[in-house]
């Protein structure tokens, strides 16, 4: 088990790394529009939330479009084997949370992980016992049905259409591709689909087709998504899986539902920030984290001594990390206590802050009512905000880079690896270093804690910033980061997005911090105590701003992290409406 968790922890920087195979760059990516906007990890997919617009479409048409679209052109990263958490603000000022995070299977055993007594992490990572039944269609049907103006259809061929035509490999899909290589070529259908014929990786510059891909979303288009859960593609997994020792099956999908659930909504100063709930740990601790910051001046502290306002927060991250990795996990499975966002919790914990030396924090804390106040039971982020007061954030992931390695033959699509998301032993952390307790154990039918953390801020109720991230667990901590860098501390929020970041999961005890944070600041933090590791990338940020300009005029501001080649684009106050995409012609769809 010692050596185990060594090599485990070995390896969490090299996970870090992974997360984004680019340095951050300069500049995001920035745009502004006085009709709405659109910001995800790709131009394709942003080229398709606008186009979204321009026939019609409302943002929830045009970030349902913009998902589809990346499990095509970003497929790393998510698409339809995977999962998403989608939060959702409509003109009247409701908010909608709906729950597409996967489910483990029936089958699943809490011991389904061990070997010989000890737990051996690479089934869970990689393989048929590493999938878990995936939610994010589901959860795109239940969003566009209810809240949309356009047939999912419609989203669904534009984007098989982009399969079939295909795309030029960027810089991005080409690093995550020839990371990910090695394991991919150990399944026949991931090397034929995903690499060249002689199992080498694309390079950037080729261009790429997924015909298989193409032909899913077509067959989804034509018969609904009854044909992926309860259909051909539900059955054509659930015997690939009985045939290579995978637990999934086809009473899985058919039982697969997505979740509406109530958002976590706190306030921070004059702000209100809306998240989402469990089982995200993503609401719960941004709001817990900025529960915390709440207690201090952290203008003022950076205004004096920037190294100062960096430990705190470093601290308060830390604390956060501690409280997730006991109480956080499915509501349906277990106690998640409210109490973790309550503001005389976090002030008991910003008590124990010292702003001049790092503390050990031994194990959580215990927060009011906690067993009676309870939440009812690799990744990429996008944005879109529309004129008419709806907006849209969503993150969606397969969790590591290609998640299970696995492509079911015929289907073209990247299965994901979520049951690495449970702590599958006590102690054991996961691909991304975290460890976890009884609260996220493996059990049937449950669904894995996510740190994903899509966050919509209001004032005065109405929403003037969306932020989301892509990276495990700093996830939690970019969105606090560009919150209180843009909010706080006013920097611009290309600033607030691009400038290097920081991260403390509180297991391992280790800072880590972008290559580019000011080398006086890190040996600062090195004399407060902290013990400062360097990655190269902390993952991905994506997001979105509201305005009136000197004249009263509305104005969108997009920004797309400049560590990723995403893309932030608007549209004009009066969209010219353009028409559909055509139907593809039958003779297409096989």
């Amino acid at each position: 088990m010692a050596a185990l968790l060594g090599r485990r922890l070995q390896r969490i920087a090299m996970i870090t790394a992974m997360v984004c195979m680019a340095a951050p760059a300069a500049v995001a990516h920035q745009s502004q529009a006085t009709g709405g906007m659109a910001v995800t990890v790709h131009p394709l997919a942003t080229q398709a939330a606008v186009a979204t617009i321009e026939s019609g479409g409302n943002a929830v048409d045009a970030a349902i479009a913009a998902a589809l679209m990346l499990g095509v052109v970003d497929p790393h990263n998510s698409g339809i084997g995977g999962g998403c958490f989608i939060l959702i603000r409509l003109p009247d000022g409701e908010f909608v949370a709906i729950d597409g995070r996967e489910t483990a299977p029936a089958k699943a055993t809490r011991d389904m992980y061990l070997r010989n007594g000890e737990p051996d992490s690479r089934l869970s990572q990689t393989g048929p016992l590493a999938v878990a039944a995936p939610g994010a269609l589901a959860a795109y049907e239940l969003a566009v049905r209810r809240h949309g103006r356009l047939p999912l259809r419609q989203a669904l061929l534009r984007a098989a259409a982009q399969a079939r035509a295909g795309f030029v490999v960027d810089r991005v899909f080409a690093g995550r591709l020839r990371a990910a290589a090695p394991l991919l070529r150990r399944f026949p259908e991931s090397r034929r689909v995903l690499l060249r014929r002689d199992g080498s990786p694309y390079a950037v510059g080729d261009h790429v087709e997924f015909p298989e891909l193409a032909r899913t979303y077509e067959a989804v288009a034509e018969h609904g998504v009854d044909w992926f859960y309860r259909g051909p593609f539900a059955r054509r997994v659930s015997e690939w899986m009985a045939q290579h020792g995978g637990r999934l099956s086809v009473e899985d999908f058919a039982n697969y539902r997505a979740i509406e659930r109530q958002p976590v909504r706190t306030r921070y100063r004059e702000y209100e920030v809306v998240g989402f709930p469990p089982p995200s740990s993503g609401g719960v601790h941004v709001a817990q984290i900025l529960n915390m910051l709440e207690c201090f001046d952290l203008r003022e502290l950076h205004r004096r001594d920037p190294a100062v306002m960096t430990h705190l927060v470093i601290e308060a991250m830390k604390r956060a990390f501690a409280d997730r990795a006991f109480w956080l996990g499915d509501p349906e499975f277990t106690g998640v206590p409210r109490g973790l966002v309550q503001r005389d919790y976090a002030r008991e914990l910003a008590a124990t802050i010292r702003l001049d030396r790092a503390t050990p924090v031994a194990g959580h804390g215990t927060p009011p009512r906690a067993r009676s106040d309870l939440f009812s039971r690799h990744t990429t982020h996008l944005a879109v905000a529309d004129r008419d007061g709806t907006w849209v954030a969503i993150t969606q992931t397969i969790n590591t880079t290609y998640g299970s390695k696995v492509v079911v033959p015929g289907t073209g699509v990247v299965l994901n690896n979520e049951m690495d998301d449970f702590a599958i032993a006590l102690g054991v952390p996961n691909a991304f270093g975290l460890v976890g307790a009884d609260a996220n154990a493996v059990a049937a039918g449950k669904r894995p804690l996510s740190s994903m953390s899509p966050t919509i801020v209001l004032k005065d109720g109405k929403p003037v910033l969306t932020v989301g991230a892509a990276g495990g667990p700093k996830i939690i901590t970019q969105v606090v980061l560009t919150i209180i860098r843009h909010l706080d501390l006013q920097w611009p929020l290309e600033q607030a997005v691009s400038r290097p970041r920081y991260h403390h999961q509180w297991k391992p005890d280790h800072v880590f911090v972008e290559r580019g944070l000011d080398e006086t600041l890190a040996k600062r933090l090195e004399q407060f105590g902290h013990a400062v590791v360097p990655t190269r990338s902390s993952g991905v940020t994506q997001a979105i701003r509201y305005r009136q300009d000197d004249q009263g005029q509305p104005r969108w501001i997009g920004v797309a992290d400049p560590r990723a080649a995403g893309m932030a684009r608007g549209w004009p106050a009066r969209v010219p409406v353009r028409a559909a995409p055509s139907p593809l012609p039958a003779t297409t769809r096989k």
